[in-house]
């Protein structure tokens, strides 16, 4: 070729291709095959061409970038950016976070506007406005780990009430028949399905679950740490309990280490996530591992579904979890 800076016209013309499917391959649309985004790629690299991000926006507008809205209360976002992040890299888009604490009021002016191409929620409440509030305004949007009541958009979860019954199980296959729970917060819906399983799969066994070997609480270790004391506090306690997640679980063990309860032998213990941490030999906690991988890939193709022109109705995608069983279960 002559002097010049290389176009994606001059892509175009070496892959046998439009100029638009250039853009759309080299954005991973979705509706490109394989073998044409391999052609269009080959050409790019041939010719030394990098696409202008600012061109692309004003030609296409499309911003290659994906923005996560994340409750930076809920220790998972952490573990979820980092695996979001190389997941939307490896198909050619970038992240932005908006952080805040609980369920942002505010994020709404954020992403009204074309400042991204699609969003990711991870906060979601049962009652959140936003999820309704990107589905009227059209953005396209996927909900990740939660559902949201009432909703039309897609999304990537796990199966929390399935779960909820798994772990019952893992106590009663244990032995267990004086069991408790410290549940999640009743306002999600990994609380609120992780809850109706447990109770439910109990109920079946013919096994009460006293109220005074309940609470709800949020997602944290001091959930678990705060609730220990008043469901042992008692003159009939459990010997076993179902934490709602691994955090509210932690809190409970160290709690337990803390007061001369030894678990498993006066309180065995099963949390749910299967986060790193449960792992390590100190904590080494029995719980319900949930594929946060697959679900991360699931939410980002529905997504980019969404963005290359999908417009069917909300998918829910409900992906299998299964028991780990470690030390803290008894049995």
């Amino acid at each position: 070729m002559g002097a010049g800076k290389v176009t994606s016209f001059d892509v175009a013309k070496r892959a046998g291709v439009s100029q638009a499917t250039v853009s759309r391959a080299l954005r991973r649309d979705p509706s490109i095959g394989a073998d044409t985004v391999r052609k269009v790629l080959e050409a790019a690299k041939a010719l030394d061409y990098v696409p202008s991000a600012r061109a692309r926006a004003l030609s296409t507008g499309a911003t290659q970038r994906i923005a996560m809205v994340v409750d930076l209360d809920n220790p998972l976002w952490s573990l979820l950016v980092g695996r979001l992040h190389d997941e939307l890299a490896g198909r050619g888009y970038r992240l932005t976070l908006l952080a805040g604490h609980g369920d942002p009021a505010d994020v709404e002016e954020h992403l009204i506007g074309g400042g991204v191409d699609g969003v990711i929620v991870s906060t979601a409440r049962l009652d959140s406005a936003l999820p309704a509030t990107l589905r009227r305004r059209g953005v396209p949007a996927v909900l990740l780990q939660r559902y949201a009541e009432g909703s039309d958009l897609d999304a990537a979860v796990a199966d929390d009430r399935a779960g909820g019954a798994a772990a019952a199980q893992v106590l009663l296959d244990a032995g267990h028949r004086r069991i408790g729970a410290l549940f999640g917060p009743d306002d999600t819906s990994t609380g609120r399905e992780r809850a109706i399983g447990f109770r439910a799969h109990l109920d079946e066994a013919g096994i009460e679950l006293p109220d005074a070997w309940v609470r709800t609480g949020e997602f944290e270790q001091a959930h678990g740490a705060n609730s220990l004391a008043a469901v042992l506090g008692g003159p009939h306690t459990p010997t076993a309990l179902f934490c709602a997640n691994d955090v509210i679980a932690i809190g409970a063990l160290n709690a337990a280490r803390a007061a001369g309860v030894a678990v498993p032998d006066d309180l065995a213990l099963v949390g749910f996530d299967d986060l790193e941490s449960a792992a390590w030999p100190i904590v080494d906690l029995t719980t319900i591992h949930v594929p946060f991988d697959d679900m991360l890939r699931t939410a980002v193709t529905l997504l980019l579904e969404r963005i290359g022109g999908f417009a069917g109705g909300g998918r829910r995608v409900i992906h299998p979890v299964t028991p780990v069983l470690r030390a803290t279960h008894g049995g």
